[in-house]
C-alpha cells in the first residue's frame, strides 16, 4: 500500500451571492449537485477528500466525506476554506478545487504535483490564458502557519497570497475546464 500523500479539498463554503444566496455546491446541474461533479473528478486524483462547507452540513455529509467549516466568521472567502483544509489535512499535500467547476481536469492534481516537485515549490496553481485559476491549487501542509499569519493581517485575496508564497503557475490549455458556474445563466 502506498503512503497517503494528497488530501483533496472541495471548496463549497461561500455565500452564493451571485446565485441569490443559495448554497452553490447543492445547486443541481445535469441532475446532480455541483459538488457531486467536483467530487467525482477530484476523488480519483487524491488519497482522501474533504468538503469545506459553512452551512447545510447534513446534505454535504451525505456525500460520504468529512465536512469542515471555516474558523473565520462571515464567509471570509476561499483562503478561509484553505486554512480550515490545512488544519484538517493529515497528508503532506493539499489540493483544492471549487465546488462550482464541474469540468475540472482529470489530470489536474498530477500536473500540479509534477510542477511542485520539479521546482521544489510550496504551492502550484493552475493557469489559463496567462491568468491564475487561484482556487485550483496544490500546496504543502507546512504553509498553514504562513496562511494563518496572512489572514490575521485581514488579507483575503487568493491571488495575492499565492504571489506572496511564490506559487508556480502550471499552464492548462483548456480554459473551459476551469469555468465556474456563478450565475443562473452559467448553469443554463
Amino acid at each position: 500500500m502506498r503512503p497517503q500523500r494528497i488530501t483533496g479539498l472541495v471548496l463549497a463554503g461561500g455565500r452564493g451571492s451571485r446565485l441569490g444566496g443559495v448554497d452553490k455546491g447543492l445547486v443541481e446541474w445535469r441532475g446532480r449537485p455541483l459538488v457531486a461533479h467536483a467530487i467525482e473528478r477530484l476523488a480519483p486524483q487524491v488519497d482522501r477528500v474533504l468538503i469545506s462547507a459553512n452551512r447545510n452540513r447534513e446534505p454535504y455529509e451525505a456525500f460520504g466525506h468529512p465536512v469542515i467549516a471555516d474558523s473565520l466568521a462571515d464567509y471570509a472567502g476561499p483562503l478561509a476554506g484553505l486554512q480550515a483544509g490545512l488544519a484538517a489535512c493529515t497528508t503532506p499535500l493539499l489540493a483544492t478545487v471549487p465546488c462550482d467547476a464541474p469540468g475540472l481536469p482529470f489530470d489536474l492534481v498530477a500536473r500540479l504535483l509534477a510542477a511542485l516537485e520539479a521546482d521544489n515549490a510550496s504551492v502550484a496553481v493552475a493557469q489559463t490564458q496567462g491568468k491564475f485559476q487561484p482556487t485550483f491549487l496544490l500546496c504543502r501542509r507546512e504553509l498553514s502557519a504562513a496562511l494563518d499569519a496572512w489572514l490575521a493581517g485581514d488579507n483575503r485575496k487568493v491571488a495575492d497570497w499565492l504571489r506572496q508564497m511564490g506559487a508556480i503557475a502550471v499552464p492548462f490549455a483548456d480554459e473551459a475546464a476551469f469555468a465556474n458556474f456563478n450565475t443562473p445563466e452559467d448553469l443554463a
